[in-house]
Order: C-alpha cells, then sequence, then structure tokens
C-alpha cells in the first residue's frame, strides 16, 4: 500500500541520514537537550504521549518547563484503572494545561465485543492484541497522521524489543514522522530520582506493587524479583509484552504482525 503521507513533502520531516546523524549527536545529551530540540524544530506539530506513567510523566513535566504550551494526548480505552483517570485531572490542575483524550471507533469497538464479547484478551493472544489494536494502536495511528513527530517514554531497559531504540528516529510505521524518546538510556531509578527531586505527580498504584500500568484488567502488581513488565497480560506464556504501539525496529512495527496474525481481511 502506497503511505500517501510519506508522499507528501514536508520539510520539516528527517530523511534517514539526518535523523541517524542527530541520533548519534543527541544520545549522550539529556532528555531535557533532546525535549528542547524537538520542540524547537516541530512545535506545535509533536505531542506528548503519555500514559501517565512514571516515565511519561517526567517526561511532561521536562517538556513543560520548556514549553508549557506543547501538546501532550493519551488513550482512554475505556478499560483504564480510576487511578489513572484521577491522575489525569491531576495534571491538569496542577500544569493548567489541555489533555487530548483519544478513543477507540465506537464502530470497531462494538464490533469485536459482539463477536468476541469484553473480556475476549483472557482467550487467546491473538483476540488479546486484536483488543489492543482496536482500543490503543487505531486510535494513536490516527493521531500520529495528523503529526510531524511525537515524544514517548520509552527505554532501552524496559523490554528485549526496545533495546535498540534511538532518542531520535524515524517512525516508519507511520509515515516516516520523527520518534523521540528522551530517556532511551535512562535507567527505572533515574527516572524515580528525577521524579521524588522534582515532586512530580506519580500514579497511586506504583505504590501497590504495580510496576507497570496499563488497561485494569490486563495489570497486576509485579512480585519481587520479577520483571517490571511482567505484570502485564501475565496469563500469556511466550508471547510478546507490548501492545502494538511500540515493537521492535526488526520487524517493521507490530501493526504488521497484527494483520499476518489476526487476518484482518477475514474480521
Amino acid at each position: 500500500m502506497i503511505d500517501e503521507k510519506a508522499d507528501l513533502f514536508n520539510p520539516n520531516l528527517l530523511d534517514d541520514y539526518e535523523a541517524g546523524e542527530l541520533a548519534v549527536e543527541y544520545d549522550d545529551q539529556t532528555p531535557q537537550a533532546v525535549i528542547e530540540w524537538a520542540l524547537d524544530r516541530f512545535h506545535p506539530n509533536i505531542g506528548l504521549c503519555t500514559s501517565f506513567q512514571a516515565e511519561g510523566m517526567a517526561i511532561l513535566d521536562m517538556a513543560w518547563k520548556i514549553n508549557p504550551r506543547g501538546k501532550v494526548f493519551t488513550m482512554d480505552t475505556g478499560r483504564m484503572h480510576q487511578e489513572t483517570y484521577d491522575l489525569m485531572d491531576e495534571v491538569r490542575e496542577r500544569y493548567e494545561m489541555q489533555i487530548e483524550i483519544l478513543s477507540p471507533d465506537a464502530n470497531d469497538l462494538d464490533q469485536m465485543q459482539n463477536r468476541y464479547g469484553p473480556n475476549l484478551f483472557f482467550q487467546d493472544v491473538k483476540l488479546r492484541l486484536y483488543c489492543c489494536d482496536v482500543r490503543k494502536v487505531a486510535p494513536l495511528k490516527k493521531k500520529l497522521d495528523t503529526l510531524d513527530g511525537w515524544i514517548t517514554g520509552l527505554r532501552r531497559d524496559q523490554w528485549a524489543s526496545r533495546s535498540n531504540i534511538r532518542k531520535i528516529e524515524l517512525d516508519h510505521d507511520h509515515g516516516g514522522i520523527v520518534k523521540v524518546s528522551p530517556l532511551a538510556d535512562w535507567t527505572h531509578d533515574e527516572v524515580w530520582d528525577y521524579i521524588r527531586a522534582n515532586d512530580v505527580p506519580y500514579h497511586k498504584l506504583y505504590d501497590q506493587g504495580y510496576t507497570s500500568i496499563g488497561c485494569a484488567p490486563c495489570t497486576r502488581p509485579t512480585k519481587a524479583g520479577e520483571d517490571p513488565r511482567a505484570g502485564r497480560w501475565w496469563w500469556e506464556k511466550g508471547a510478546p509484552k507490548e501492545c502494538g504501539i511500540h515493537c521492535p525496529i526488526e520487524t517493521g512495527g507490530m501493526e504488521h504482525e497484527l494483520e499476518a496474525l489476526l487476518g484482518k481481511g477475514d474480521r
């Protein structure tokens, strides 16, 4: 399929060479330097995508201090923890900012639930990925089609599929826009050191033993010694701890994998 967006000339978009040069240049720079570069170059056509986990909150605080008019958006899957909504309200009040909330397409959601039920994700990995696609990936793709870049809270040590991410890279799964991950080389402890030092609001489920927070039915607290993402889709064996929003560059994107796994044309 031809990517119409990629075929349109956009002077803001990077090419592979420039993105590679910038990735090298900013690899040892602070998150603030990376965010400042991104906002200076792409604002207002760049947004921070956050699920209000620790990394996203640290970046939100940094970005707000650099440019309080920056765009922030999130996905409301319809199955979120109440604590997530509470934190969203706290962020609105604390930073006096507007948060754009992306929602699943109502027809796609109805079709999925009418065919497989509301808890299809427990039945099969393929159906879990289908649910993530409808509730998260599709709304995100629609939003990213309107932007020149997005900022994420990815870190290299979060999961094997994220070990090769760069602070600045092209997102070829979304029309070649720039994808910025300012905390790529940070550790878990560095994120929390920033949050505590700057009195950044954080998700209250962390105090209850959660180490990675997504939809309520698909997230549980982790036990001592478990991988931080072990609480995601814990009933699955050998499946990727990814929802499709972020994916290994080497595979060409979880969206492509979803198409093969689910046979979208047969739904």
